[in-house]
Order: structure tokens, then sequence, then C-alpha cells
């Protein structure tokens, strides 16, 4: 079937009016055409997407489907990449196998999130039946191996058949199918919940069976503001917890003065059927704070949990949230992962968090649903505050969390709250409720002035909900010592050092270069140069190349508070690099600060390092195009993570020294991950910005790690780090278990780890 495309949002013709194809220009970030369906609604099923188009000027980045399945274009809640991920100037081609859930009313294309130039050549849509749709994924996977390659994976699926049947065969190939795709989007959040999260009686029957006993059974008071809320989702909230597993809860439910008398008539009914579920009718309208804490006045349990009033409870959250409290005494405050739900009960766009992210959550409340506090600690800090409506959760986490240690808050990483995609919901669009952003603009504020932090928030321009904190730089401003291993290259050493003079608007540093055998007379004339400007000096190292010996060569010569750790290959692009990693580094509880580096084409090469990646570690979002969001748009949020890459690092010298610098048994691979592993260890957090931004002509001196030597080298080093470390390598706090490590990061684990 072939579809006419009709241009619907931020694409303006280019060229003559009828010109065959026509030419378009992507004018914004969320470009789309509607595709026209002419026959009428499209049925369900599993389609064979074809898309042939040509790029002029530009990227075109992630064309994606969005299915309309009678109740709005709902953004990224079923979502249809199509694998071509990033196309430069040239013709392309794509064909990818998209499951439709349900009958399609309209159909979205969107072409890209990147300004760009292109004309679309065909664009079709091939009905395939169930037989034909594992045919296709089993071609496409056989089709990339290559050898044994091939008699292996057919060996496998037909064993996956012999001993699971049908069902443990698609899953198994599906997997394998959007792991060949190479895009993780295409990990379909739906076929996983089917694998992975059996809501039926029996699934949930068979999930208690295997989760340990309970030997404490706290008391849940569900705190629930109702105000307007709509019939049918206020009796889909409270039934959804009248369905839990767990039976020692309460409901407090607050309405606050709804107009519509429906509303009460609905909580009165269940107040009479249930003596756990209580109610109170404000007289007066008071919004969302004013309500939420007339339902706190009903609580009597051990602990508080928060449901909006048309939003839903996983069957097995107060399960999940007793035990994970018995195996976590000390934990005041926990949250959960959460999605978001339809009107036809399907889940889509799971936030699968990291545990508590001090500096992810100034940055967005990644805490949010479900949310969990001992009561004593909500009475403690006085409830919620009035005026901060929208953003009423937030501010009481900011609160709570400033009276915790980090080891009294945890994360269950279950999907066990799910957001109601409603018109008028923020799960349906962020956007909707602008006020509840600049509530929490003023609530993490508050937190820096409660705080005495010397700090000041603002939202990222263009980013809705999403916020960014400028940390003060005391004045004078502390002097950095940047130190820089090299060897000959003078070419690629002036460009770093020139990019580092021109470009930094930080103004105390000192460059140390460590020469570390450097044989052409152009470096020494180069070197030479460099220190007649006063504050560059040059070390010199002849000793067999060792990156984390150079780097402690330097540290001991350096002069400075601070140590910058650079590649002789990284290039500053922006003035206010160094002034936003030092601005980190100094803050007494952060330890190594790491940056965005791009590779010179514009893609991403560094934005943070993941534990367990690869077997060690390994970078997120290696690739994508700049501006790319990432996760949950943590590619564009400052957080912290486990380890940053030392090609550009910022870190104390009390620090630095503290831990005792990079451990010199790791000549090349690993020394930053196995430092900064350190770091933590020693009581700080690791931080990654991408408000320090800068290229990385990545081995451009030293080149790859391609020779046998290099090569054994590596394995060695990454034996070492293994061994030191162990099972922490699939433990990245800061990377959900949901998450694959054998994949690329950030797409789903099939199974969860």
């Amino acid at each position: 079937m072939s579809f006419n495309l009709r241009p619907f949002n931020q694409l303006e013709p280019v060229g003559p009016a009828g010109a065959q194809p026509q030419r378009w220009r992507a004018a914004g970030n969320d470009p789309s055409f509607d595709v026209e369906l002419a026959n009428g609604p499209l049925a369900g099923g599993w389609y064979e997407a074809q898309l042939r188009l040509k790029v002029l000027r530009g990227r075109l980045h992630a064309p994606s489907l969005y299915p309309d399945y009678a109740r709005g274009y709902v953004v990224e809640a079923e979502r249809q990449v199509l694998p071509l991920s990033d196309a430069r100037p040239g013709a392309h081609s794509v064909s990818q196998l998209v499951r439709l859930t349900s009958d399609v009313t309209r159909l979205r294309f969107d072409p890209s999130v990147l300004p760009c130039e292109f004309e679309i050549e065909a664009f079709t849509l091939r009905r395939l039946s169930r037989v034909e749709a594992g045919r296709y994924m089993f071609g496409r996977v056989l089709g990339s191996r290559e050898g044994l390659g091939k008699l292996r994976f057919s060996a496998a699926t037909f064993a996956d058949l012999l001993r699971g049947g049908p069902r443990l065969m698609a899953e198994r190939l599906y997997h394998k199918y959007a792991t060949y795709t190479a895009d993780s989007d295409l990990s379909d959040y739906a076929i996983w919940v089917d694998f992975y999260d059996d809501c039926s009686p029996e699934g949930i029957a068979q999930a208690l069976a295997a989760m340990p006993p309970l030997e404490r059974t706290p008391k849940f008071s569900i705190v629930v503001p109702t105000y307007n809320t709509d019939e049918r989702w206020l009796r889909a909230c409270i039934d959804s917890v009248i369905a839990q597993a767990y039976p020692h809860w309460e409901l407090c439910i607050a309405d606050d003065a709804s107009p519509d008398s429906t509303v009460w008539r609905t909580i009165e009914q269940y107040v009479a059927a249930d003596s756990r579920i209580r109610a109170v009718r404000r007289e007066t309208n008071g919004h969302i704070a004013a309500a939420s804490n007339s339902a706190l006045e009903l609580a009597t349990g051990d602990y508080v949990a928060l449901l909006d009033h048309d939003d839903a409870l996983h069957p097995l959250a107060l399960q999940h949230c007793a035990l994970a409290l018995q195996q976590n005494p000390s934990w005041r405050m926990l949250f959960t992962d959460e999605d978001k739900i339809d009107e036809a009960g399907r889940r889509s766009d799971p936030y699968f968090k990291s545990d508590w992210n001090p500096d992810l959550f100034l940055s967005q409340n990644c805490v949010c649903h479900l949310g969990v506090y001992a009561r004593d600690l909500v009475t403690e800090i006085g409830g919620f505050r009035q005026g901060y409506d929208g953003a009423q959760d937030w501010d009481l986490a900011l609160r709570a969390a400033e009276r915790l240690r980090a080891d009294e808050i945890g994360h269950v990483p279950r999907v066990l709250y799910h957001w109601r995609m409603i018109e008028g919901s923020t799960a349906l669009a962020p956007g909707e409720k602008n006020y509840a952003h600049l509530a929490a603009l003023r609530a993490i504020q508050d937190h820096f002035d409660r705080t005495g932090t010397r700090a000041t928030v603002k939202e990222i321009p263009g980013f809705s909900g999403y916020y960014r904190t400028v940390y003060e730089i005391p004045d004078p401003a502390p002097l950095v010592s940047i130190l820089i291993p090299t060897r000959d290259r003078a070419d690629l050493l002036k460009q770093c050092i020139d990019s580092i003079l021109e470009r930094t608007d930080y103004p105390a540093f000192e460059i140390l270069v460590i020469d570390n055998g450097s044989r052409e007379r152009a470096t020494f004339a180069y070197f030479a140069a460099l220190e007649k400007l006063g504050n560059i000096r040059v070390l010199r190292d002849d000793s067999p190349f060792n990156y984390s010996a150079l780097n402690n060569c330097g540290a001991r010569e350096a002069k400075g508070e601070l140590i910058g750790l650079l590649n002789n290959d990284v290039e500053a692009i922006h003035p206010e690099w160094l002034s936003e990693m030092v601005s980190h580094a100094l803050r007494p509880e952060i330890g190594v600060v790491g940056c965005m580096l791009y590779y010179p084409n514009d893609t991403i090469q560094h934005a943070g390092t993941f534990l367990g990646i690869g077997g060690v570690a390994g970078h997120a979002y290696v690739g994508m195009s700049r501006g790319y969001p990432g996760d949950k748009h943590r590619a564009g949020l400052v957080q912290n993570v486990s380890a940053v890459t030392a090609a550009c690092a910022v870190v104390r010298r009390e620090v630095f020294e503290q831990v005792g610098g990079l451990d010199e048994q790791l000549v090349v691979a690993f020394n930053d991950v196995d430092f900064c592993l350190r770091v933590r260890e020693a009581g700080y957090r690791n931080l990654w910005t991408p408000f320090a931004e800068l290229y990385h002509h990545e081995s451009a001196s030293r080149g790859y790690e391609n020779t046998p030597e290099k090569i054994e080298r590596f394995k060695r080093e990454e034996r070492f780090m293994q061994e030191r470390w162990g099972k922490l390598l699939e433990l990245d706090p800061y990377y959900n278990v949901n998450f694959s490590l054998v994949d690329a990061p950030f797409t789903l684990a099939y199974p969860p780890r």
C-alpha cells in the first residue's frame, strides 16, 4: 500500500509547487506529515514499512511513525522508529517491521528531529501475518550473521522453539531483531511488558510465589487529592488500590470542593464498601497542595504514598515497596520506576530510573511516582507547601531529601506506577501545565536558599520541565592545572592549546604539557614557543608510555587547587567549558567532573560512562547526533554518574591525592574508570555535565588498540578491572537493571537483569 504524505507541522516546501518528488525543509525539531489513509482505518497487526528518500542538506535523524488509536497522537507512547538513525546527504532506503497494536485511525510520519532538507520518493506499508513477521525477523537477523554465526543462530532459534514453544522463540527472536536494528527505541516496550510483567491473576500469583516472605507489614497511607475527576478514571484509580496484593493500606482521599457532585458521590460509595478507605470533602477549593494536606491529615500509616486521582498503581506496587523496606531498613524515602497508560489500558513510555541521583534530581523530577515517605518525615517537614501546585511533590521530595542521608533514600527498579494519558494531563503532553514548571523553578531555588548553596537555577530554553543549575565560582577563582600528556604531533597539540587560550573564559589556569618521548624538531620548536607564554610549562618524561604515570607526574608538579586531565586531541568549543566544570568540582560533595565530548563530525563520543557495558564500562549515546536528548533527556542534563572519561575531566587536587591518583598498573585502558570508582568509594559523587562541550579527535596521536600487543594489553587491563571491582561492574547505581549490558546502552534487557 502506497500513501500520500500531507505536511502537518514544521515543514516548508522548497522549490516549485507540485514538483515530484517534492523537496521539503524541516523547520524545527518536530516536523511531521499526516499519512493519508484513503481507505479508512488501518487494521492492527504487523507491517513492513518501506521508505525511500534523498537527504539534500543537513542530517535526517530517527524518522518515526506515530499511530493514532482513536485518541489523538500521543508523543513517544507508541512511537515506531525506522532504523535510519543519522542519514547524511545522499539517497537512503529503509525496510522495517512495524507493530500496530490495534486499528489506526490516523498515522503521522515524523521524518527527523534535526533540521534538514530532503525528498521522499516512496512510502509504503505491507501487511504481514504473524508467521510472515516471524520469517521477516528471522531472515533479517540471519542475514546479519556470517559463517558459523548463521548456523548457531538457526540452532538457537530452533532450540527456543523446542524448549519454550512459540512464545519463547518469539521473545528471543524479537530481542535479536531489535538488537540487529541497532536503535534503542526499537526494543518494543509493549512486547517487553508482555514477556516480563504479566499482570493477569495467574501472573500476579506466580510473582508473589517467587518473592521472599514478608516479616514486617507496615501500613501505607495512600494520599489522593481529587478535583472534578472523570468518574471513569477516579474509579480506575481507586480500583487499582483495592486490587493491591498487599492488604495493609489505607486510602486517604480529599475532594477539593469539586463542583461535579459525581466525584463525592463516587467516593462515598467506596468509603461505604471498604473500611480502609477514608475521605474528606473540603468546603473550599484550595488546589493540589492544600487538598493533599487535607488527605494527609487522614493518614495513620507508617508510610505515605502519593497517588494522583486519575493514575493507577501496579497490583504489586505496595508488595514490592514493603519488601524493599524490609530489605533496606534504613530507607525513609523511596521511589519506583513508572510508565504511562492510555484509555485502552496500553502501557508505554517507561521511565527506568537511576538510583538516587541528587544532581539529576535538580535537573528533572526523577523521583516523582511512585514516591513513598516515612509519615513522621512528612510530618516533620510540614507536609505540602501551598503555592507550589503542580510541583508540590517535587518540593516535598526536595525538603525531605535535605534531612536524609543518601543511604536513607531508596529506589525500586520496577514499573509500579502508571500515569494516565488523557486530555489535559502532563503524561500526555508535558507542556500542558506551564504553571507547574514555574513552581518547580521556585522549589529548586528555595532548596538552594535553604541549604546556603550559592547557585541559581533556570529552565533550559526550549525544554519545559528541565532545569540547569549555575553554581557560583569564588572570587578570586582558584587555579586549575591542566595536564596534557603528548608525543610529537605538534599540530594536534597546538590545536588543543590554541582552543584553550582562545576559548576559555575561566581566568585562572596553567597548562602543564607532559612530553613523553617526542623526537620531531617542530615539536621542540613549539615547546620553546609555549614556555614563553608564562602560564605554560613543559615537563619531560621519557619512560615507556603509561597514561596513568604521566598524569601522576604532572599532578606532582601542578600548582593548582584543581587538576584538569586533558588529552592532546581535545579541542574546546565554547568559552564556558572550564568554568562549568570547575563550578561543580569545587562543590565539596563532588569528586570527578566530566563533560560532553563530540567527534569532529558532531556526533556524541562521551556523555558519561556506565559500568558493565561491554564487560567493564561503556559510554552512552556514542554516535548519536549532537543535540540528541537521550533516555528521558539524560543526554542534556547534569547528573551523577559512576565514571567519566579522563580525556577531559576536572577534580580537586585534595581528592586526587586522597585516592592516590591514577593507578599505574592500568597503562592505557580503564584507568579513568578505576580512578572514578575509587573516588566514589571515598564518599564523593562523580558528575557529568552537558554544558561543557568539546571536540575529541580520538586516538589521533597514539592510534587505536589494533595491534596484537595492544589488544593483549587491553584484555589484561580488562581482567584487572573485573578482578578488582567484581560484581560492582554489573550494578551501576545510575544505570537501571532493566537496561541491557550487552546491547546498545539504554536498550531494554531481555530478560531484565
